[in-house]
């Protein structure tokens, strides 16, 4: 098993995980939600799971929350077709209000069950450089001790030679605008992002 995996191509991995059954989450979701981007892009970046917009289309950050992402990576200079762009959980795990289907956070298993697939696309596409967007992708990428708030938008060492930079997810943003703060957290996130224009060299060990 461990050579089958070795040999796979990232679409390879994407056909496999179209047939993914390890947590009940395919049952209501559309499809598996893969992820998009070159295997040669230098910037891997990491959302939470697929929304409902995303179920529908298959692809990843495509409803408003991408949206918002793609503004703010053309506000730093940085094309989307030039990155990788996943989630960590590969299906829509929602609730219905009405005819709505709303967000619901996976659990502590749903997202161990998908870590499989994360794992194997890190390991295919060649980006040195992880942008995690929102908690749950810091956590997965940098460990239950990381806080969001307090070490957003700083590049980590990671122990296998990549960086990791954490930031707010992209609904955050637009949920602020509720509140009224909608332009500083743009503000704000864009200016995390900018890290990406300054992207620090792999850790000689």
């Amino acid at each position: 098993m461990a050579q089958t995996r070795k040999s796979e191509s990232l679409a390879d991995v994407q056909r496999a995980a179209k047939r993914c059954r390890a947590c009940p989450l395919w049952r209501n979701a559309t499809q598996t939600v893969f992820g998009e981007g070159p295997s040669a892009a230098r910037i891997f970046i990491l959302g939470e799971q697929a929304g409902d917009q995303e179920d529908r289309a298959g692809v990843p950050f495509v409803g408003p929350a991408g949206q918002l992402l793609d503004r703010a990576l053309s506000d730093v200079g940085i094309r989307r077709e030039e990155v990788y762009v996943t989630n960590v959980v590969k299906h829509f795990k929602f609730e219905l209000r009405g005819k709505r289907r709303l967000h619901k956070r996976a659990s502590a298993a749903e997202v161990e069950a998908c870590l499989q697939w994360l794992e194997r696309e890190l390991e295919r596409v060649q980006a040195r450089h992880v942008v995690c967007l929102g908690a749950v992708a810091a956590r997965v990428m940098l460990g239950s001790a990381f806080r969001l708030t307090a070490q957003r938008g700083e590049w980590i060492a990671l122990d296998d030679g990549r960086w990791c930079l954490a930031t707010v997810h992209p609904a955050f943003v637009l949920r602020s605008r509720i509140g009224g703060d909608g332009e500083k957290a743009y503000r704000e996130f864009v200016a995390d992002l900018k890290q990406l224009r300054k992207l620090p060299r792999r850790v000689e060990t």
